[in-house]
């Protein structure tokens, strides 16, 4: 009895030292890696499989394009190509001034700002939810819904007229809408110019004070001791300038509302 429990015994003790081994070998892996060569010998075979694979789809499949330009023949709706009808459509709900020119210039000023304004030191170069629900929420929430689905919407649903076409409805060219659209100040009573003015503006800044009000709840707390006033100043004033926008396309498909504030002749928003 005794000899298969001494080979057992020494099973566990080959374990065991084998473990141990294991164990060291991998304690004396540095915790990081060069760039080069270990992610950009990935990251090229990768562009090399991706120019591939459009390299064949392209020699496989014709595009889809269309008759030559016909200088008297406009085609109704006129549309800018994909990956601008995100801001075609944009022009819907603002005026060419912000849709064309501000919102796009805080698009790409708020993608800068990122790593000066990123306190988290979790997450740093892997993906991961947990550490950056924030981030990524505003990220994802700003990529798919402000700018997937307004492209979606100009492809798939703008027809004749850039009116608004349900999925497998016709596109009537000759679809006449009414439109009503109304300054939100004239819904809230105001009848006057200057009445109108005065509470469009008190609307904007009123909205825009939330910024500052957040600021007195979050300096108590680690966020906001770690973001510092300049850094929240900067990613509040963003965050609410998205919102915004989303506030102000819910506001035009819910209730007709052209502009919130209007400053004749001078700005319209």
């Amino acid at each position: 009895m005794s000899a298969p429990l001494d080979s057992g015994l020494a099973a566990d003790e080959g374990k065991v030292a084998a473990g141990r081994r294991r164990a060291a070998a991998l304690a004396e892996l540095p915790d990081k890696v060069h760039t080069w060569p270990y992610l950009v010998r990935a990251e090229f075979i990768a562009g090399c499989v991706m120019i591939l694979a459009l390299l064949v789809w392209s020699i496989a499949i014709d595009a889809p394009t269309e008759e030559p330009a016909n200088p008297t023949k406009t085609p109704n709706p006129s549309k800018a190509p994909w990956y601008f009808l995100g801001l075609q459509e944009m022009l819907v709900y603002f005026d060419p001034w912000f849709a064309g020119v501000v919102a796009p210039s805080l698009i790409i000023v708020g993608l800068m700002v990122i790593p000066y304004v990123d306190v988290n030191p979790k997450g740093s170069g892997y993906y991961t939810w947990r550490e950056r629900k924030f981030a990524m929420s505003v990220f994802l929430f700003g990529f798919l819904v402000q700018w997937c689905s307004q492209i979606v919407i100009g492809v798939f649903l703008r027809g004749p007229g850039w009116n608004f076409f349900l999925p497998g409805q016709y596109w009537d060219p000759h679809k006449v809408v009414a439109m009503t659209n109304v300054d939100l100040p004239y819904l809230l009573g105001a009848r006057t110019e200057a009445s109108q003015m005065l509470v469009g503006i008190a609307l904007v800044l009123g909205y825009f004070s939330l910024v500052p009000l957040g600021w007195l709840v979050l300096r108590g707390r680690p966020i906001g001791q770690r973001l510092g006033v300049v850094r929240y100043g900067i990613v509040a004033f963003l965050f609410a300038t998205q919102m915004g926008i989303v506030v102000k396309m819910l506001l035009r498909w819910t209730l007709s509302v052209k502009y919130i504030m209007v400053i004749p002749n001078i700005v319209n928003i």
